[in-house]
């Protein structure tokens, strides 16, 4: 069975988990964050990236640090960078979705970064960060479309080695199977958790390796980036891309990246972005535009498509990706302040020669 459920359910319902999980969206340092010093993450920027939720179960977060209050990432999921010995709080809303009473229960899981995806544990595997986190109330039995608020704790013990580390919030619902039936349902939503822990700053970043132009087996052109994580923090790549300068000055866009890549600091990995089946093989000016919370990086590059089903061809990089242009342009500032101060004592020097003679 897949997605990480237990593998002695006889049914489930996955739309809630997979709705809850799936990435939809990198900070800069920060401290601990107590409920007075949190935001609401029911925000519109919040609602952008919350996906529909067609469960039994929903669960959202409701507050988020303020420092973060411009990542999106951490409006849906809980991201923080902590010291050790640190509390923080947070609070989640749940929602039963159906005209049913229901036993709900409220317990943290492990989950890791696998293959860059992010992978939750089956049922309910433990990982260090489950083992600093709490949930109250645990236990709730909900009336018929009821909502209820719960605290969540993460209490970073002061021994705790520096990394992030992965987990996930669940709200877990079970039905008991009807009378001459032996199918039962579970059906679970969840919340991300990514929890960075170090005594200094923090640091999140990636770099665009590579962009290719390929044709897949079944004829579908696509345009794929190799991306490093070059931070201390986990991205999840999202963005969207941008032809234009093709056959007749034709134009086509944006098409968004296809979701799912998750990188651990370190890794590597690709993203890709389906296009129209309909257009021309080119030449063509593409603009792919990546970002991960706050990080935010654009590479431009001239590309063709292949003819060839299952062919891969190498794209040729007109602007390098990231900050580039902010390096050069200070670069430039740095050179025209440097001849500046030269001009400046040149003309001291002449001014004092002259007043000698």
């Amino acid at each position: 069975m897949r997605h990480g459920f237990p593998r002695t359910l006889t049914g489930l319902s996955t739309a809630a988990v997979l709705a809850a999980l799936s990435p939809t969206s990198a900070p800069g340092p920060a401290t601990a964050a107590t409920p007075e010093r949190a935001v609401s993450a029911s925000s519109a920027s919040a609602a952008s990236f919350a996906q529909p939720d067609p469960g039994l179960l929903g669960i959202r977060l409701l507050d988020a640090p303020v420092v973060r209050r411009d990542d999106p990432r951490a409006l849906t999921y809980i991201v923080d960078h902590l010291e050790p010995g640190t509390t923080i709080e947070r609070h989640v809303e749940i929602s039963n979705k159906t005209p049913l009473t229901r036993e709900v229960k409220l317990y943290p899981a492990a989950a890791t970064i696998t293959e860059n995806r992010f992978t939750f544990a089956e049922g309910q595997q433990q990982n260090a960060l489950t083992g600093w986190t709490t949930i109250q109330p645990g236990h709730r039995k909900m009336g018929p479309y009821e909502r209820f608020t719960a605290t969540v704790r993460i209490k970073v013990p002061v021994t705790a080695k520096p990394g992030e580390r992965y987990a996930v919030l669940w709200a877990e619902s079970a039905s008991q199977p009807k009378s001459g039936d032996n199918i039962g349902i579970i059906s679970r939503a969840g919340i991300r958790t990514y929890l960075d822990v170090a005594n200094g700053g923090e640091y999140s970043d990636f770099r665009v390796d590579k962009v290719s132009a390929a044709l897949s087996k079944k004829g579908r052109p696509q345009v794929v980036a190799r991306v490093q994580n070059t931070g201390k923090r986990a991205v999840d790549l999202e963005g969207k891309l941008d032809l234009e300068d093709g056959p007749g000055a034709l134009k086509a866009g944006p098409y968004h990246v296809t979701p799912g890549t998750t990188l651990p600091p370190g890794g590597r990995g690709t993203v890709t972005v389906n296009v129209g089946r309909g257009l021309p093989a080119g030449p063509w000016t593409g603009r792919l535009q990546l970002r991960s919370g706050e990080v935010r990086h654009s590479v431009t590059a001239k590309l063709t498509f292949p003819q060839a089903p299952g062919t891969t061809v190498s794209a040729q990089l007109l602007k390098a990706a990231g900050n580039s242009t902010w390096y050069l342009a200070a670069g430039g500032a740095a050179v025209l302040l440097v001849l500046a101060v030269l001009l400046r004592r040149r003309s001291r020097r002449r001014g004092r020669t002259g007043a000698a003679s």
